[in-house]
């Protein structure tokens, strides 16, 4: 009997042990080490890449944001403030209905089919419902229309053929934070007109904000939306 007690003992002993070790093992030296590392080898990537402008943070280069005007009376949805570069649609996202006390902002696709709300053409081939008020054509033909209303200024006219691919339909996530450079320099004489700006101007901007393919080869060309409109910011202080 006093066997059996002293050998319930000892292991209890030894696995309360061996809880504390690794508790100060896992929980505390591990991740002050691994902290440690990431704040003296990557302290931008470990802090979440903030991008800060006159000693703020502003937001983050990996999350992308909106740019729009107050919701005025009776509004559910805002108007793109267009004195600012706008980013990729965000039709995927999601709304916050399990704690309403934040506005959260919840990532999320559309997940609609390519041929959501497409009809079959003569030729036998998939072509966008003209009759379609849902689905992933309306969707893009819609955004297609605010595109070249919003761009089209009075010595520039957009077409739709003109329109990029990434201004008409939302990434995976919903809070990709580049456009192509092609989308940026579509809005380009918009931004000029809304800020009294020299579209040369604007357009160099564009340039000198935009990142080349990975390594040269992987991805394509884009342009950060945020970092593109802090260099609006003081381009437009500048000029002012």
């Amino acid at each position: 009997m006093n066997n059996s007690v002293g050998n319930t003992a000892r292991l209890l002993g030894a696995g309360l042990r061996a809880v504390l070790v690794l508790t100060v093992v896992c929980g505390v030296i591990y991740p002050l080490v691994v902290t440690g590392v990431a704040q003296a080898v990557l302290p931008g990537k470990a802090n979440g890449s903030e991008i800060k402008d006159g000693g703020k943070v502003v937001g983050s280069e990996l999350i992308g944001q909106r740019y729009d005007l107050p919701l005025k009376k009776g509004q559910e949805t805002p108007e793109p403030d267009l004195k600012w570069f706008q980013p990729r649609p965000s039709n995927g996202l999601g709304s916050n209905s399990v704690n309403t006390q934040y506005k959260l902002l919840l990532s999320g696709a559309t997940n609609l089919s390519g041929d959501s709300g497409a009809v079959t053409g003569e030729d036998g081939k998939e072509v966008c419902d003209p009759k379609a008020t849902d689905g992933l054509c309306a969707q893009v033909k819609a955004a297609q229309d605010a595109v070249v209303k919003d761009n089209s200024t009075a010595d520039f006219k957009v077409s739709p053929a003109d329109v990029p691919v990434d201004a008409v339909t939302s990434s995976a996530s919903g809070l990709d934070p580049h456009i192509s450079p092609d989308y940026a320099d579509l809005q380009a004489h918009r931004i000029a007109e809304k800020n009294h700006l020299d579209v040369k101007d604007v357009e160099e901007l564009v340039d000198d904000h935009t990142d080349g393919r990975v390594l040269g080869f992987m991805g394509e060309p884009r342009v950060n939306v945020l970092k593109l409109n802090i260099a609006l910011k003081h381009l437009v202080a500048q000029k002012g």
